[in-house]
């Protein structure tokens, strides 16, 4: 069969033989935890507790804010201690619901206990809805909403992003290798909301013995087949995996629905499963802990709340100074100054590094040679964008299709001048987005 794959595109270092052959292990949470109420794209959930009040595992502590918006959990039964703002990994102080855990995990009842064989396509969205489900591959979109398409019966490909493309990130390797059968069968119940659909599990070349397990478990399902990846960033970007997978095209005005596709992170399908079949909402997450200054490079099944210092103590605490801290992986994740901020539903990696390589990066001028073209995968002028957005030339930066870059960094990757390509052109981007939405 060939290999899918999208033009442009780098081939960083993957460091991923540091954390890809050890099983998933559990990270014990400490005695407080931290819930910020906006965990999502969309209004910010609404606390339904108040300082005082005990609380269960599994318990919804805060309501969706609106349609576009999700509940939230908590992911262990305590006392809340208040309701206050709380640095997040993005460095804003949001609204957080405070738990003390009494270290009992006394859980709540089931959110749905009805068999998922007689539900109705409204109750599994419902369900999926009420579980507080979100994309758990960085963009935080409310998957309810995903499902929910204006006309259903165009979407005809539910691809499941197995990629995971990013660089030191193991999580949905571990996840596919250990949970295949509740992946496959998340992947069915979104496959059965739309009567036109068939399932896609999409992944990378570099990954020989997940595409060999997953195309043995679905040998016999007729509606769900395995696409290899030719094993390039940003191979699991949206629009390049839904091009890699269908050869259809979006852009920034547009949605997956728009080309008939739905797109969903491997941890995502798999809390569909959990929430449909065994009514059990959102509260886990799967955290890559790695890099050169940890001790014991690994993949956690975290809590959400669980503050990222005793992710560090779980692995093994640092061998070395920490130079650079990021929270994701190293193309699209975010520096930390701060250890102190709580996993969220959005919440992938924790790389550390014991040297920051890009400060010691010494731009210079442009000397034209075309190689942040050649690999940017939306096929745009990185090097002129980035003069534009440097000198606020507005008007310019959106005639070169400014809006279309996806942020992966890969024009930055490649420049020998070391020149910020990929931050310049993403803070003109953002204000652009801005003054659209107002």
């Amino acid at each position: 069969m060939s290999v899918l794959t999208f033009k442009g595109g780098v081939h960083p270092y993957d460091g991923k033989e540091l954390s890809k052959d050890k099983p998933i292990i559990d990270a014990k949470p400490g005695k407080e935890l931290v819930y910020p109420l906006s965990q999502h794209i969309g209004a910010p959930a609404k606390a339904i507790v108040e300082k005082g009040s005990h609380v269960l595992c599994g318990q919804c502590i805060a309501e969706a804010g609106g349609f576009v918006s999700a509940p939230v959990y908590s992911s262990v039964s305590g006392t809340v201690k208040g309701i206050e703002k709380r640095r997040t990994i993005t460095g804003d102080m949001v609204d957080c619901i405070i738990i003390e855990n009494d270290g009992e995990y006394e859980k709540a009842d089931p959110i749905n206990d009805k068999p998922y064989e007689d539900m109705s396509r409204e109750e599994v969205i419902a369900a999926i809805q009420k579980a507080g489900i979100v994309g758990m591959g960085g963009a935080g979109f409310p998957t309810h909403v995903k499902l929910s398409p204006k006309e259903p019966d165009k979407i005809d490909t539910i691809i499941v992003n197995c990629a995971e493309c990013e660089p030191y990130l193991t999580s949905d390797y571990r996840k596919m290798m250990e949970e295949s059968d509740k992946l496959i069968g998340g992947l069915q119940i979104e496959v059965a909301l739309f009567k036109n659909a068939k399932g896609v599990l999409a992944v990378e070349d570099n990954k020989p013995d997940c595409i060999k397990l997953l195309r043995e478990k679905t040998k016999d399902i007729k509606n769900i087949s395995v696409a290899t990846l030719k094993t390039k960033y940003p191979q699991g970007s949206e629009r390049q995996l839904i091009y890699a997978v269908t050869k259809r095209q979006i852009n920034s005005k547009m949605l997956p629905a728009d080309a008939g596709c739905i797109v969903n992170n491997v941890d995502t399908v798999i809390a569909i499963n959990c929430a449909v079949r065994e009514g059990e909402p959102l509260m886990y997450r799967i955290v890559t802990v790695t890099g050169d200054a940890v001790n014991d490079p690994r993949n956690f099944r975290v809590r959400t709340g669980t503050n990222y210092k005793e992710l560090i103590e779980a692995a093994g605490g640092f061998k070395c100074e920490a130079k650079k801290i990021i929270s994701g992986g190293p193309m699209m994740g975010f520096a930390l100054f701060d250890l102190n901020v709580p996993v969220t539903k959005s919440s992938s990696a924790l790389l550390c590094m014991s040297e920051d390589e890009v400060a010691k990066w010494e731009p210079s001028a442009c000397i034209n040679c075309g190689r942040c073209v050649d690999a940017c995968p939306s096929r745009l002028i990185p090097s002129h964008l980035a003069d534009h957005a440097s000198h606020f030339n507005e008007e310019e930066f959106l005639a070169l299709y400014g809006l279309e870059c996806v942020e992966c960094g890969s024009c930055s990757y490649v420049c020998p001048a070391k020149r910020q390509l990929a931050q310049m052109i993403k803070s003109m981007r953002r204000m652009q987005l801005a003054k659209r939405k107002k």
